[in-house]
């Protein structure tokens, strides 16, 4: 098992979309990047902590590879908008790969020379702080709560639509 940690604007969109794909086993929602140790959601996003809303994928990497989860990744979100996912603003959501190798450096290294314009941050990984409970399964446990209606969902259904042969049976 492998370990990957991704930044891509809000956690929740990230964590629906990477639990539905196959090869990945835990997904769990986080921060990293910042200087803060064990920060609240609250004062990540006061945006002043230096910490992103992250993703902490654990996956197989015979059945799903870095690169693949990367694709997936930047269909996701739009890594070439600085700190800003949609209506999220603020430095919490920016694009950035925090790699767990040197071999997950340079797939990702790779994936970005394939993306004009692309500000993701490519840094090697840091102390991961787990997000509260509550953040966990959150698209599944709040469907028709507004944002995941009107922004998750439809990152679900790109997923479903755009990589089918890449969902969990």
């Amino acid at each position: 098992m492998e370990t990957a940690t991704l930044a891509g604007g809000c956690f929740w969109c990230l964590e629906a979309v990477f639990n539905r794909l196959e090869g990945v086993t835990s997904v769990q929602s986080g921060y990293m990047g910042g200087t803060v140790a064990r920060p609240t959601y609250e004062q990540v996003c006061t945006g002043k902590t230096g910490h992103a809303e992250v993703v902490q994928l654990t996956f197989d990497p015979a059945a799903v590879s870095f690169a693949e989860i990367l694709d997936v990744f930047f269909a996701m979100h739009d890594p070439t908008t600085p700190n800003r996912q949609g209506n999220d603003v603020g430095p919490q959501y920016r694009s950035a790969i925090f790699y767990h190798s040197p071999e997950q450096r340079r797939a990702a290294e790779e994936a970005l020379r394939k993306i004009p314009n692309a500000v993701t941050e490519l840094r090697p990984a840091s102390d991961f702080y787990p997000a509260e409970d509550y953040h966990t399964r959150y698209f599944e446990n709040h469907p028709a709560q507004p944002y995941c209606a009107y922004v998750v969902a439809p990152k679900v259904k790109k997923l479903e639509s755009k990589f089918p042969e890449r969902l969990k049976a």
